[in-house]
This record gives structure tokens, sequence and C-alpha cells, in this order.
């Protein structure tokens, strides 16, 4: 499923992961800049402090290497107090550029810059008279306390500028804890708003499951529901195919014995009559004898073709000699009216008289068929009882066809499918374009009549 897919069905659910994440980034982001604004803030303080300690430490450095050189007179002792003094003026440059602006700092820095340049020129002064010989003049300064009093203004000045640096580190401190437990509560909050959005999704992915559940329930009914009305619609035409077939065969049977009670009885007596006539009128009318013998030739074919008749439409074979023997003179007269080669391999089986008759039609349809469109030069129909069912065969080796194409001229197979069917059998076709046809039917031996 994409992203598309899932913004369309669940718009809220991706309106607010959306959000969530757009406001995650920016609580994340607003919270490192600030964090890292309020380090920078404190490690300058600290620096600042540092300066402000180094401040008094160089003070005391550049005092020290003072009474150690007028003591001494080693000019080796003064290096301390030039680096002290470059010290010194690194110090209140770094002092001023981090205060700038800030006047309650500016003013404390200046006096004590005023203090500190006072201390050193007094430092500088007793030096120098130090080295031009006015030792006593230096060593009054040194004893006075001036100097003292000086640098108890300067520990208070430093003093009180590394309480306000420490006033700034507290508030720094605070606003760190304060950008990071803002930062925890966005994160907490969004994390809820992300499992809300969690669980709308699931939520409507469950809903939608259980819909798409419900469908497919509702399609298995309709389905179930379908196939039997199929069944109840393939037994009603199987039904009705077992009666129409029955109500034809009966309508035959009426019209054979029609034609063979009545028709047959005319076209006898006529025969007689006309055998009577010309018993009589031998010798006397030869013309006239030639007419009754045209006439008692046409009666005789009249009855022989009556009596054709009369089997196709109910053969007296089949009630008087049984399936095996009728359905080999269907073979024969068959082979002698196509001129094709029929291969009869037939076995007594029990069967019932209208099964029998589905069996007889069967062969008959499927021979038929085999004359019209196989194209064929032989022709197997197999008959045979095997494991309590009942097998019978007719196969050719025509032109066959496709058996999942379909054809127009199929509703002959579909009448013997449903008559096979209505018999409790089942009729199979195999075929293939080049490779002939075969029709197998299959039913339970001693069958009766299913519904």
């Amino acid at each position: 499923m994409d992203v598309i897919t899932v913004a369309k069905r669940s718009p809220v659910v991706f309106s607010l992961a959306c959000a969530a994440a757009v406001a995650m980034l920016f609580i994340s982001e607003g919270s490192y800049w600030q964090a890292v604004g309020t380090l920078d803030k404190l490690g300058a303080i600290g620096a600042a402090r540092t300066h402000i300690q180094s401040l008094e430490r160089n003070i005391l450095v550049v005092e020290t290497a003072q009474r150690g050189y007028l003591l001494t007179g080693r000019k080796e002792t003064l290096l301390p107090f030039e680096r002290a003094r470059t010290e010194i003026d690194e110090s209140f440059k770094f002092l001023r550029e981090h205060h700038a602006g800030d006047s309650k700092y500016t003013e404390l820095i200046g006096s004590l810059q005023a203090l500190t340049e006072n201390k050193l020129s007094e430092l500088a002064l007793t030096i120098s008279q130090h080295e031009e010989g006015v030792r006593k003049a230096s060593t009054e300064i040194v004893l006075s306390d001036s100097g003292r009093g000086q640098m108890s203004a300067i520990r208070a000045i430093s003093a009180e500028l590394l309480d306000l640096e420490a006033i700034e580190v507290t508030a720094g401190g605070s606003d760190l804890y304060q950008t990071l437990m803002l930062s925890r509560i966005g994160m907490a909050t969004l994390s809820a708003i992300s499992l809300l959005a969690l669980y709308m999704y699931l939520r409507q992915t469950f809903a939608l499951k259980q819909q798409q559940q419900e469908a497919q329930r509702l399609v298995r009914v309709e389905r179930d529901r379908l196939e039997v009305e199929v069944k109840q619609r393939t037994a009603q035409l199987t039904e009705l195919t077992h009666h129409l077939q029955t109500a034809r065969e009966d309508e035959r049977n009426r019209l054979a014995r029609n034609l063979h009670d009545e028709l047959g009885a005319l076209l006898t007596s006529a025969k007689l009559d006309a055998a009577r006539i010309k018993s009589r009128i031998t010798g006397t009318a030869p013309e006239a004898l030639e007419r009754l013998s045209h006439l008692v030739g046409t009666l005789n074919s009249s009855i022989a073709l009556g009596r054709r008749i009369i089997e196709d439409l109910r053969p007296s074979t089949l009630s008087n000699l049984g399936l095996v023997d009728t359905l080999e003179i269907l073979a024969r007269e068959f082979a002698e009216g196509s001129g094709l080669q029929v291969h009869c391999a037939l076995a007594p089986v029990r069967l019932n008289a209208d099964a029998e008759l589905m069996i007889y039609r069967l062969v008959q349809e499927a021979i038929t068929n085999i004359s019209k469109y196989a194209r064929a030069s032989h022709v197997w129909i197999g008959m045979a009882a095997r494991d309590g069912q009942v097998e019978v065969t007719v196969r050719d080796d025509g032109v066959g066809f496709d058996t999942a194409a379909s054809r127009s001229s199929a509703h002959g197979l579909l009448g013997m499918r449903f008559r096979v069917e209505a018999e409790g059998g089942r009729l199979s076709v195999v075929s293939a374009p080049g490779r002939g046809t075969l029709l197998e039917l299959r039913m339970p031996e001693v069958a009766s009549r299913t519904a």
C-alpha cells in the first residue's frame, strides 16, 4: 500500500502524522539551537570568570615580582612582571568585548581597570625609583598602606563581577533545564499524538478489515445461494429433459404403434386385394396385370418403408433381442449406409428399459454426428460393465474439434449430457483438432431413474 493510498483512506490520520513529524522536527531543532546558545553563553561566562580570576592573580604576580626585585635587585625577577601585564591587558580586552553594551558590567570593568592601572603605575614607579637609586622613596611607597587599599578595592570589584557572573551562570543553567523540560514535554506530547494517530489508523484498518470480511461473507452467501440456485435449475433442467425425452419416446411409441396397427393393416389389406384381383384377371388383360404387379411392388416398398420408420421411432429389437444385438444391428446398418468401418466390442450389461433406450439414442445420435461432421474412416463402439459401472464409448478417427471453444452446433452434446444425467449417468467428451473424438458414458449398473 503506497503513501497516496494511505492518505486517501485515512486523511485525518495522515494529517496528524505529518503535523506530529513537523512539530517534532521543529521542537527538536529549536531545543537544540537554544541549548547550543545557552551552552555557548555559559562557556563565555566561564571564560569571563577565568579572566577575572586571572586579573587578580596576575596583579599579585606583578606585586610579587616588584618586591622580589626590590629585595634582590636582580633583573630576572621582573620577567613575570612583564608577562603578567600582557595577560592583564588581554583579560581587560576580553571582558570589554564580552560585556559590550551592558552598562552595569562596563562600569565595574572600568573601575577595575582604573584601579589596576593605578596599581601597576605605582609598582612601575617603585621599580623605576629603585633603578635610579632612590631606594628610600621606593621602599616608603612599598611600606605605605595605599597599595593594600588598592588591592582590597580590586578584590571587591572582582568579587562583585564574579557574583554577577555566578548569577548569569545560574540563569543560564535554569534556561538550559527549562529548554530540556520543554523539549521533554513536547516530545511526550508528540509521542501521545503519534500514538493517537496510530490508534486511529489501526482502528480504521480494523474497521476496513471488518468491512472486507463482511463483503467477503456476503459474497460467499451470494455464491452459495447462486450455487444452490444453479443446482436447483440444473435439477429442474434434468427433470425437464427427462420429461421431454419420456414424452418424446411415448409419442414415438404411440406413433409407431399406430403406424404398425393401422397403416400396416391398410397396406397389407391393399396388397391382399391386389393379389386376388391379379389371380382373377390372369391371362385376360396383360396390361392390367402389369399395372397390378407394379402396384404390388409399390405396396411392398411402402410396407418396408413403414417398418423402417417404425423401427426408427421405436426399435422393436431393443425389447425383443436386447441392447447388444440392437446396437450391433444399428452399427451394421450405419456401416452399410455410410461406407465407414465400424468396430464393435459389446458386452451384455444390466440396465432398465429407460437406460437401454437412452444408450441406444446416444449411440444413434453419436454415429449420426460422425457421418455429418467427423469425416472419419473408422468408428469404434464399445460397451462393458466394470466394478458395478456401465461404460459405453463411441470413438472415431475424424477431424475432431476444440472442446473449449464455443460451437453453435453444440446443442446435440448438451442434450446428450442432460439425457445421460437424467438417468443418473455422466457423459464426457474428449477431442482435439486432428485427433478424433471420444464420447464416454458412465452410469451405475441396474440404474434407475434419479430425480
